[in-house]
């Protein structure tokens, strides 16, 4: 088994960093910018068109 190269050893760190970022920043952030468009938008229509009715 050879070990890893400078080059290799820098690769899996840059992608063991960007997979940190991606799971502890960015989705959690995207999600409650999602989840919040979405209740404002719901939240808008309701003030424009009212209440759904049964």
């Amino acid at each position: 088994m050879s070990t890893l190269s400078e080059d290799e050893a820098t690769t899996k760190r840059k992608e063991r960093n960007m997979f940190i970022f991606l799971t502890v920043f960015l989705a959690p952030i995207l999600s409650v910018i999602i989840v919040g468009v979405l209740g404002f938008t719901i939240w808008i229509s309701q003030i424009l068109t009212g209440p759904p009715s049964s």
